[in-house]
């Protein structure tokens, strides 16, 4: 992967599924890694997996939830690495369930894992790609942000407004700033 070496980037949801490929992968191309998750030892593993093959990374328990906790994240990478090339708001939960089961509390989860995560790490990481002058937003969405099936209403309006809170970042951002949304 050409252009990662060195690069800073922040992952979270780093210790399952997409968010540890995304971060072997990045290590593998060179790419110096802050990982956040909430399953700290998964995400201790993971971290300890890319050091053993030569890797930069940092981690943290993070549940971007709390928005000091990614705050906290940011500045590790800051403090450890010097700058922010890359922000992976990758954190989600996906509790599926027909709206007449009223799960209201997994709906609860979903907007503030789904849509809060990703808003707090761009509170966190934006400030920082203005004051260096660069940096690209990674935001993940998801197919189901793009259409709509039985007992994913929830979880699909989470997906509808991170493509959204993408779309008007990238509007807002000037030539200076990327921004980048993927629908796996």
């Amino acid at each position: 992967m050409s252009g990662l070496q060195d690069k800073v980037v922040v992952v979270t949801g780093a210790s399952s599924g997409i968010g540890e490929a995304i971060a072997l992968r990045l290590a593998a191309g060179g790419a110096k890694l802050v990982l956040g998750a909430r399953g700290a030892d998964r995400l201790a593993a993971v971290a300890e997996r890319i050091a053993a093959a030569g890797g930069a990374v940092a981690h943290a328990p993070t549940d971007v939830r709390r928005r000091q906790d990614v705050a906290r994240l940011v500045d590790l990478a800051l403090e450890r690495f010097g700058q922010l090339d890359v922000m992976i708001n990758n954190a989600g939960v996906v509790p599926i369930s027909r709206l007449d089961e009223l799960r209201v509390d997994d709906w609860d989860e979903m907007v503030d894992v789904n849509i809060k995560g990703v808003l707090y790490g761009i509170a966190a990481s934006l400030p920082v790609f203005r004051r260096q002058g660069f940096g690209h937003m990674i935001n993940m969405a998801s197919t189901a942000g793009h259409r709509i099936s039985p007992a994913f209403a929830v979880y699909s309006a989470t997906k509808f407004a991170v493509r959204a809170l993408s779309e008007g970042l990238r509007q807002e951002a000037g030539d200076k700033l990327r921004v980048t949304l993927i629908s796996p």
